[in-house]
């Protein structure tokens, strides 16, 4: 990979200016400070970028990105920057190209529950389009306001509503994408049944954009529920367990599900010990039978249960989702677990702040340091599971290994993405063992 020469950040200017215009292309010096710290959080240090682009269409994107493969330009993409500080550190970038200007919805088929948007779209924006058709996409990322629809399948981000949906990728239904080489291909299609490019799909979702840049997605949508309840059981971690292993096997059928640390459950103000967090949405009568079913299972167990419903549970998984929030907390690390879900209570036990799912045993710690990353992720992989950081400051990330991945699918990963961008200019080092 050649090096930027002295004059050559206003020849890259110059290019990208005359595909998207001034007002689309930004110098670095002209980037507001706050964006600039955004973007370094996903650069390995030593370099910055040159400026950052906003394509307006899908074939100014792809002609950005080729002018970038003819100059064997390292390219950072993005939406909004929220998940920016998620993943390895990208080295030498010389230009981030944003899709948060590709924001048009393309089309909404109500009748087929399916809907087709641009990478740019936000997901609140996305959700309040489904809602005055009384639908919803089922996925609930991390940062709901700001996050986009690329970033949101660019980093395979969702959360507990994987309890009944499943995770990003199975919601996708079709997909279209810029190259690395800036061609416009596609995979998948635009209705529920069509399975043609699945697997592609799959590779695309997760892979923080070292495939290539999405530019349009399709998902599978739903219709709202009528109501919804909450069930929180608290107490001690063996009778948790417990109340955890009998929903597994029960026919009870919860959107959401998840196991609590302790500090959470006293952060929520729901007393002591580990918890149990259960949400489910059907029609009313539905809501309130599988309430009182949990909330029963619990009292054998000696656990205490508390059922929200209304203003109060919405408030109270919006309090769940700023207690897992970073903001504020510099030196936190954030990781992505995966553990047996028989084996999440143990984990959540020698942990302050952590969230692990109920079925897939796939979660979100909290850590205070590097000694306390390895030795869990050292703990996890002795049986089976994995740690991932997830976010964390650019001196943490330099200092470990951000995937921690010790499978033997390497070669075939770096194969793969030899073939979608040959010359590795899509975001260089920031996904598993440095692709």
């Amino acid at each position: 990979m050649k090096a930027m020469s002295s004059d050559e950040p206003s020849y890259l200017h110059d290019c990208v200016t005359s595909i998207v215009g001034d007002e689309n292309a930004v110098f670095w010096h002209n980037i507001p400070l706050t964006q600039q710290q955004s973007i370094l959080q996903a650069i390995a240090p030593g370099t910055t970028p040159s400026c950052i682009v906003y394509p307006q269409t899908t074939a100014q994107l792809g002609a950005v990105i080729a002018e970038a493969h003819r100059n064997k330009w390292r390219v950072l993409p993005c939406g909004s920057g929220s998940k920016l500080s998620w993943g390895g550190l990208a080295k030498g970038i010389d230009i981030v190209v944003s899709t948060e200007r590709l924001n048009r919805l393309i089309e909404h088929a109500v009748g087929d529950l399916t809907i087709t948007v641009e990478a740019g779209m936000k997901f609140s924006h996305l959700q309040a389009i489904l809602a005055d058709a009384g639908q919803f996409l089922a996925i609930d990322p991390s940062v709901p306001d700001s996050a986009t629809i690329g970033g949101i399948v660019a980093t395979g981000d969702t959360g507990s509503l994987r309890q009944r949906y499943g995770s990003v990728r199975d919601q996708l239904l079709g997909i279209t994408f810029v190259r690395a080489d800036g061609k416009i291909a596609k995979a998948g299609g635009r209705v529920v049944k069509n399975v043609a490019g699945y697997d592609l799909m799959k590779l695309f979702t997760g892979s923080y954009g070292t495939l290539g840049v999405i530019c349009q997605v399709t998902f599978r949508v739903y219709p709202l529920p009528q109501l919804s309840g909450t069930v929180v059981l608290r107490g001690a971690a063996e009778a948790v367990s417990q109340a955890a292993d009998i929903l597994r096997g029960s026919a009870l059928t919860p959107t959401r599900a998840d196991l609590l640390s302790t500090q959470l459950v006293a952060g929520l103000g729901l007393g002591s010990g580990l918890g149990l967090i259960v949400r489910f949405e059907s029609i009313v009568e539905s809501v309130r039978e599988q309430s009182n079913r949990m909330k029963e299972v619990g009292e054998q167990l000696g656990l205490d249960g508390v059922v929200f419903s209304a203003a109060d549970e919405a408030d109270l998984w919006r309090r769940l989702q700023e207690q897992m929030d970073l903001a504020g907390n510099e030196s936190a690390i954030s990781c992505k677990i995966g553990v047996l879900p028989t084996a999440a209570v143990q984990v959540l036990k020698g942990l302050d702040v952590g969230l692990i799912h109920v079925s897939s045993g796939v979660g979100v710690v909290r850590l205070d340091n590097l000694e306390q990353v390895l030795q869990l992720r050292g703990f996890l992989g002795s049986r089976g599971g994995f740690l991932s950081v997830r976010e964390a400051c650019v001196g943490v990330k330099q200092d470990v290994d951000v995937w921690g991945y010790t499978g033997n699918a390497l070669p075939l990963m770096r194969g793969i993405k030899a073939q979608f961008d040959v010359d590795g200019i899509l975001c260089p080092g920031r996904f598993v063992g440095g692709i």
